[in-house]
């Protein structure tokens, strides 16, 4: 509670003032089990195998390592930046070993390798959140984004997922349906939200989908404005609808790290380009507090506009289910 205490109080003198303060250790943090994915997402660095950094799986060593150092502060722990984590081989033995650290775990799925052997070692590693992308209720419109993936596959995953929870009396993981709203899908919302009740997942969540190039109009982007990260100005170009204020609370509580030990500000840095560190050669303490850590962080405070993985920031426009 000290620690959160640190935090906040250092954010919000920092976003008075305008002029960095940090103080603390992270709340949150990020780790990549792997850069592999089965799909082929027409606007994902995985999917599109585009990255320039190079591709491969975290090591049970190296993760134990980083959460050794930071679990006394860590309270919630997301396994996702970029890739598939069941690829992982030692994706589930390491949410095992966070959540015996008595830390929130967390992941996002495509769900394709939720067999009945991995839902029940979900259930058994203590995962305490899993987020399944369905982005369709027809394997048209599903296929429409998720290329090279299987509707059927999703559902059969869910299924075995929920079943387990039942027989091994499980309150965890909370499941969340993430629905990714774009043209092709938007007609199916409430579809999808009969879908998740009708399977029992406990929430169901449609999200603004990010594309790269959108100023001239995007196939992707939807009609619904409610459900687009963008809005069409009179000229007939597109802008992204939230403000971009000189501030984020994710840089003074959150971190990420990639699955060979990069730190890199946020979620949005897919390609790692804003490198703040390598815990492989440095403890995270020292970079989290080093001058690269906070050269960004007081480039925040004034001019968020200027940093490219700011712009399409979704902060503020997450629809949730219900609202």
């Amino acid at each position: 509670m000290f620690n959160a205490f640190k935090i906040w109080t250092s954010y919000h003198l920092s976003r008075i003032t305008k002029k960095n303060k940090h103080w603390g250790m992270p709340l949150s943090l990020n780790i990549e089990p792997t850069t592999s994915c089965n799909l082929r997402c027409p606007e994902c660095p995985s999917g599109l195998r585009s990255f320039s950094r190079p591709t491969g799986m975290l090591e049970p060593l190296f993760f134990k390592k980083i959460i050794d150092e930071l679990h006394t502060h860590l309270i919630y722990l997301t396994f996702y930046f970029q890739g598939e984590p069941y690829l992982n081989p030692h994706f589930l033995d390491m949410v095992h070993y966070a959540s015996q650290k008595n830390i929130f775990t967390f992941t996002s799925t495509n769900a394709h390798y939720l067999n009945d052997e991995n839902a029940k070692k979900t259930i058994q590693s203590g995962l305490d959140k899993l987020i399944i992308s369905i982005d369709g209720t027809t394997q048209e419109s599903y296929e429409q984004y998720r290329i090279g993936g299987h509707l059927s596959k999703v559902l059969e995953g869910t299924k075995n997922i929920i079943a387990w929870k039942k027989k091994l009396k499980s309150k965890t993981p909370y499941v969340v349906f993430q629905f990714l709203v774009v043209k092709p899908n938007e007609h199916q919302i409430e579809d999808a939200k009969k879908i998740a009740k009708d399977m029992g997942v406990d929430e169901i969540k449609f999200k603004t989908a990010q594309v790269y190039e959108y100023k001239n109009g995007n196939p992707l982007i939807p009609d619904a404005i409610l459900y687009s990260r963008y809005k069409k100005n009179k000229d007939g170009s597109y802008s992204i609808k939230n403000k971009l204020l000189n501030q984020c609370w994710r840089m003074w509580s959150g971190s990420v790290i990639t699955w060979d030990g990069l730190v890199v500000p946020c979620c949005f840095d897919k390609d790692a380009q804003h490198r703040l560190g390598n815990t492989a050669q440095t403890s995270f303490a020292k970079i989290w507090s080093g001058k690269d850590y906070n050269t960004f962080r007081a480039l925040i405070l004034q001019s968020r506009k200027e940093i490219d993985i700011c712009k399409n920031c979704t902060e503020g426009t997450k629809v949730w289910a219900g609202e």
